[in-house]
């Protein structure tokens, strides 16, 4: 594989990780729009995996922190677990790329590099 596709990789994979970091703390996992009799009580919910926003038909904004995990339901509970291994796996795909990409010396001996990376 060239250099070059392998430069592409590592920063399509370091793009993906800042995205996924960027919706991990987004409030708009679930959005909820209640609309009164009049347009005056309509209010805005945003549901997010940390926290959630009510913005009122005047355009206010008020957002609380969750006071427990608990509070999450079970699908927004899975989705923070699931959306932090994410980010882990990310953060660990992107250093192993960086490491073993022909670009970079961090192993001298180029023969034993495929078997440091299998054990």
């Amino acid at each position: 594989m060239s250099m070059g596709l392998e430069i592409v990789g590592i920063a399509l994979g370091f793009l993906g990780l800042i995205l996924a970091m960027v919706t991990c703390a987004l409030p708009m996992w679930r959005v909820t729009a209640f609309i009164g009799a009049n347009i005056v009580t309509a209010q805005n919910i945003w549901e997010g995996l940390w926290m959630n926003c009510v913005t009122q038909s005047t355009g206010q904004m008020q957002c609380k922190v969750y006071d427990s995990m608990l509070a999450l339901t079970q699908d927004l509970q899975a989705s923070r677990a699931m959306t932090i291994i994410a980010i882990i796996l990310g953060v660990l795909g992107v250093m192993i790329s960086i490491v073993g990409a022909k670009c970079t010396n961090c192993i001298e001996d180029e023969s034993c590099s495929p078997r440091i990376w299998l054990s």
